[in-house]
This record gives C-alpha cells, sequence and structure tokens, in this order.
C-alpha cells in the first residue's frame, strides 16, 4: 500500500498469514469433531476430513499429527485453561480450595474459548465419545496421568514442597482428579450435556470429598 511503512505491511501480511492458518486448523478440528461424533471414531479417515475442508490430506497433517491429535485437541485447551486458573489463585488458598476455585471459575469462563473454535454442544458430544471409544479413552487415562504430574508439581510449587520427596502434592491431585473422573462419566451418562450441569455436578462433588475421606459413615445407623 503506497505510503505504509514497509515494516508494518510485513507485519499485516504475517499477521493475515497466521489468521488464515488458525481459520484452517479450527475448521479442521470442526469437521473431525462432527464426523467423529456422527460417524464414529474409528470408522472416519483422514481423507474424510480433509475432504469436508476441501484441502489436502497434507495439509491435514500440517496442523495434527494424527486423528488422535485432532480428537484431543479441545480437551487440551480446556486443560490448559484450568491449569492457567490455578496458576493465578491467590498464594494463600490451600491445595484444594485453589483446585476447586480454579475449576469451577473454568468452567464459567471456558465456555467463551471453546466457542471460539468449535460449538459447545460439540465439544460436549466429543468428551462422551472419548468417553465411550476404547482407544481413546486409553489414550485419554495416560492424558490425565500426565495432567495430573503437572498439577501435583504446580501445587508442590505453591507450597514450596519438593514433590518427588513430599507425597502430599501427588495425593491430593490423586483424590481431586478422581472426583473429577466420577464427575465427568456421571455428566456423560446424563441428558443435560451443558457446561452449567457439569459445573454444578463438579461443585457437589468436591464439596462431599472432605466429608467422604474423614466422616464415620456408619456413626448415623446407630452401630
Amino acid at each position: 500500500m503506497p505510503g505504509q511503512p514497509e515494516g508494518r505491511g510485513a507485519g499485516q501480511r504475517a499477521g493475515l498469514r497466521e489468521r488464515k492458518k488458525q481459520a484452517t486448523r479450527d475448521a479442521l478440528l470442526l469437521a473431525a469433531l462432527e464426523l467423529f461424533t456422527t460417524k464414529g471414531y474409528e470408522r472416519t479417515t483422514v481423507d474424510e476430513i480433509a475432504d469436508a475442508v476441501e484441502v489436502s490430506q497434507r495439509t491435514f497433517f500440517r496442523y495434527f499429527a494424527n486423528k488422535e491429535e485432532a480428537a484431543f485437541a479441545v480437551q487440551e485447551l480446556a486443560e490448559s485453561h484450568f491449569i492457567e486458573a490455578l496458576r493465578e489463585r491467590p498464594p494463600q488458598e490451600g491445595p484444594f480450595e485453589a483446585m476447586r476455585n480454579a475449576v469451577l471459575g473454568s468452567w464459567d469462563t471456558i465456555g467463551e474459548a471453546i466457542e471460539a473454535i468449535v460449538p459447545l454442544d460439540l465439544y460436549m458430544r466429543g468428551y462422551r465419545m472419548i468417553e465411550s471409544t476404547p482407544a481413546l479413552l486409553a489414550v485419554h487415562l495416560r492424558r490425565s496421568a500426565e495432567v495430573e504430574e503437572q498439577i501435583a508439581r504446580l501445587i508442590a510449587d505453591r507450597e514450596g514442597l519438593d514433590v518427588d520427596t513430599d507425597p502430599r502434592p501427588r495425593v491430593a491431585v490423586a483424590a481431586f482428579s478422581g472426583v473429577m473422573r466420577v464427575t465427568g462419566r456421571l455428566w456423560g451418562q446424563g441428558e443435560d450435556m451443558s457446561t452449567d450441569a457439569i459445573r454444578d455436578l463438579t461443585e457437589e462433588y468436591l464439596d462431599h470429598l472432605g466429608r467422604a475421606l474423614t466422616e464415620n459413615w456408619g456413626a448415623g445407623d446407630g452401630g
């Protein structure tokens, strides 16, 4: 453009390229999740995903190493959203309080981040698809273990502990993650796929965690 500084013009062109690349990635992700949740993960091919966006298979592999990576892309966004929320919790909060507030706060804001890429109901159906696909469920459990380790190290840093000599961060995260798996499974079996539904279920079960671990359940039976 005449009169436009060369550096500014180059920056705008670079920005446009990045936006186009992001748009292509988002379109591939949307097509993949739609096919996975309607046709089935194992019956969907990379060629079908690429054809739905009218790009080549080679283009698909520029953005995703394989179908599995596409299946978990939005899930990874949600996990990163929670971890960032946990990093920002006030240092005076204890580990469980920080994780509880981070996850509940994440469910209040994650919808907007997800919908910038795919419709929220498609993400929710994708979560159910992962839970019901044996090959993906195995990957999901492995990825969950890796995320738990990352969270445990973050908690240890918050508390000034050495995660490799003090077991408390990993124990706390294991208990917290167990609740999250239970609520995710129960939500996946229900009729309401909204973020409000899983947030409310998460809050209810987290509120029972302390009592479940410390109370004598038989005390009210007269024994």
